[in-house]
């Protein structure tokens, strides 16, 4: 807490989360409504934000695109956190030939840029929200896994876990019980940046046209629909690009601030 920029991300995420729970008693308008006569209109007391071609208000929308993100993002962490633990744990603490295929395939993915093999992917699937989180999780997971192998490696060689191997503990309870709680700092870390880089690959894929799709409200989408107006109505892009960036600077604030803290060497 003494660390400013980790309180300031702490509380956008806050608010975020907040936003998103109660988005239907927040948003002042329902985000699909269409007043097709009021299109483009500029901010304003009655909506803020302003309203979109359609006629939609588009902070009700921020407000309601807020679930989207935080959705994607928890998930894909949740789930690129699992594999990449699991992953990275056997293939650091088994090493050889199992240590070998993992990395292998590892180093095959991380071959190709992140974003468009998730964009070869949904273009296979098609494109909806459930593919974006797919694709999103099948690349998420390597670096999770590097990170658990590197610390798995060092962690084995403890004097703790060389004498839980004498007392006759098998692989998953030393794994479980003595490495895996010892390397949850760093991992908390990255998934920490891993939220903000998976609302961001969300916001880029929807605007492409891959993610939500319409009329489900998207902060990346409601970027893709309010370039064609950009000059007339510039408030159609402002809004949502601004609520993209606030939220992946407090992330990568609140990510600044646990890396610091948790880091033994820095706080020495």
């Amino acid at each position: 807490m003494k660390n400013r920029l980790a309180r300031i991300g702490l509380f956008i995420i806050s608010l975020l989360v907040f936003t998103a729970i109660f988005a239907p008693f927040l948003a002042p308008y329902d985000p699909t409504d269409q007043k097709m006569e009021e299109g483009l209109n500029p901010p304003s007391p009655e909506h803020p934000f302003g309203q979109d071609r359609l006629g939609r208000d588009i902070l009700s929308r921020i407000i309601y695109g807020s679930r989207i993100s935080l959705g994607v993002g928890i998930v894909t962490v949740g789930v690129s956190l699992t594999f990449g633990l699991l992953i990275g744990s056997v293939a650091g603490y088994y090493g050889g030939l199992v240590d070998q295929l993992f990395m292998r395939i590892i180093d095959i993915l991380q071959a190709f840029p992140g974003i468009l093999l998730a964009i070869s992917i949904i273009a296979i699937l098609g494109p909806s929200l459930n593919h974006v989180i797919l694709a999103l999780c099948l690349i998420g997971w390597v670096g999770y896994a590097r990170i658990v192998r590197g610390q798995v490696l060092f962690l084995r060689e403890y004097e703790y876990v060389v004498a839980a191997k004498a007392l006759g503990a098998g692989a998953s309870r030393i794994i479980l019980h003595h490495i895996v709680p010892n390397l949850l700092a760093p991992v908390i870390v990255q998934a920490t940046f891993g939220m903000a880089g998976a609302i961001l690959a969300e916001a880029g894929l929807s605007f492409l046209g891959l993610g939500a799709q319409p009329p489900t409200p998207s902060w990346g989408s409601m970027l893709n629909e309010g370039r064609q107006f950009l000059l007339v109505a510039p408030h159609l892009t402002t809004f949502p690009g601004l609520a993209i960036m606030i939220v992946v600077l407090g992330f990568n604030f609140l990510g600044d601030g646990l890396r610091d803290m948790l880091d033994v060497k820095s706080a020495d």
